[in-house]
């Protein structure tokens, strides 16, 4: 996979043109980051790990939050939110959980496909507070719980509605019962932005509007238009620091700041939803802990501690954030194999972190046996594979020292003429050791 250049004159972003794309619209507008835009992006790169929370009505059904496109009748699916009633939910157990995690910030779906508004907006009576007999923001509690923990809270919003019959429909969610006489896409966009004005004003700092949905017009004959540009502006001059990464699968837009990998590290298209170019701009990738998005109950196919730390640290190593991703159980309680999970991933991350946060991407592609990252002139080699005795690490700088992260013992390193890096031997390690951290000092040649 070719990194994509995204030209940087002073601090301005200039989207690349690409081939068909030209079309759109969206593509011709440029966009200067401001200040506080560029500090964000930085920290938000330092933050390295967040928690993804996909829940709404969808959990009712235990189905995933893909349900209300099953052919089912958007108004039988709406029946449900009278029966919705998560009388465990507790905001404050949330995010110390996640918060021991290690995780720096919640990304939480707002509204998904499904139209359910799962804060108290007044731009519809289709929401929690509205439409439920719980009657409750549950959005205000989870942003005054991140505030207390010092926690960022980031909004998933959808672009598409399955519902709402002024939603010009694309190619899903076609079979929910609207009457498509009555698409209004001025009416709709206004709605939009009137909730995204409700978000970024009402719940105090937000992080970042993660945007999903474009997809969903990805096959139209002519390019449809969002008018990303006007409501990217919106979101930027209601909260110049709130960050705006969009899902859409492809290179960014004028206006995002951050890029988006679905199912896959950066460069990598196994799932078919991320071959897009690699920019310049801090990324993220957003995987599940186990197969779904939405709780679904025969879902117990959960990642081990170890594949989801690897992948924490693949993702680092590539200079990448992790959102990974939970899906909150009807009754409001995060799945106990979760909490195991999040359990897990704490406490190597209170031995690791220093490791892991605020690094950038290592000297090399991951190899077979691990990768690394880098602060400074410090090269943290993260293996992965306890089975080595002996590894490779290839790297431009010139290697002083090296030693274990854990206990700080000297390890001997031999160099090469012939080449750039170092051979390092491994002593025989416990086969359930999940990451080997060895130290390299470094310096220019």
């Amino acid at each position: 996979m070719k990194r994509l250049t995204l030209l940087l004159s002073g601090s301005t972003l200039l989207a690349a043109s690409l081939g068909a794309q030209n079309a759109d619209p969206s593509r011709n507008a440029t966009y200067t980051p401001s200040p506080e835009i560029i500090e964000a992006q930085q920290q938000f790169a330092d933050n390295r790990f967040g928690i993804f929370l996909h829940w709404g009505l969808y959990s009712m059904f235990a189905q995933g939050e893909w349900y209300l496109n099953n052919d089912v009748n958007a108004e039988e699916y709406a029946k449900s939110a009278r029966a919705f009633y998560p009388a465990d939910f507790d905001a404050d157990q949330w995010v110390k959980a996640i918060k021991d995690a290690g995780a720096k910030y919640i990304t939480f779906t707002t509204r998904h496909h499904d139209g359910f508004s799962m804060f108290d907006t007044e731009q519809s009576p289709y929401n929690i507070v509205d439409a439920t007999p719980y009657g409750h923001d549950v959005l205000k509690d989870l942003a005054e719980a991140c505030q207390r923990h010092g926690i960022k809270l980031h909004l998933y919003y959808s672009h598409i509605d399955w519902t709402r019959e002024d939603y010009p429909s694309g190619r899903t969610g076609l079979k929910t019962g609207r009457d498509e006489s009555k698409r209004d896409w001025p009416h709709y966009y206004d709605f939009m932005n009137a909730q995204l004005t409700e978000l970024l004003t009402n719940y105090g700092p937000i992080g970042a509007i993660w945007f999903d949905g474009w997809w969903d017009h990805d096959e139209d004959a002519t390019p449809f238009d969002w008018q990303l540009p006007e409501q990217y502006a919106l979101i930027h001059s209601l909260q110049p620091s709130c960050l705006i990464g969009n899902n859409h699968h492809q290179v960014p837009y004028p206006g995002e700041d951050i890029q988006i990998f679905e199912r896959d590290l950066p460069g990598e298209n196994t799932a078919g939803l991320s071959g897009q170019d690699i920019s310049h701009l801090p990324l993220e990738t957003c995987n599940t802990m186990n197969g779904m998005w939405g709780y679904k109950i025969k879902d117990q196919d959960y990642k081990s501690v170890k594949e989801l730390v690897h992948y924490l640290v693949k993702a680092a190593g590539m200079g990448a954030n992790l959102l990974l991703n939970i899906g909150p159980q009807p009754n409001g309680e995060l799945p106990a194999t979760a909490l195991d999970r999040l359990q897990g991933i704490g406490e190597w991350m209170r031995q690791y972190g220093d490791t892991y946060y605020a690094t950038t991407a290592g000297d090399f592609e991951a190899q077979d046996w691990g990768t690394s990252t880098r602060r400074g002139d410090t090269l943290y080699v993260h293996v992965l594979d306890p089975s080595v005795s002996e590894i490779y690490v290839p790297t431009p700088k010139k290697v002083k020292k090296a030693s274990t992260y854990v206990g700080g013992e000297k390890v001997d390193f031999v160099k090469h003429k012939d080449k750039q890096g170092v051979t390092i031997q491994i002593p025989e390690l416990d086969p359930e050791t999940i990451d080997y951290v060895i130290v390299l000092e470094t310096s220019e040649k």
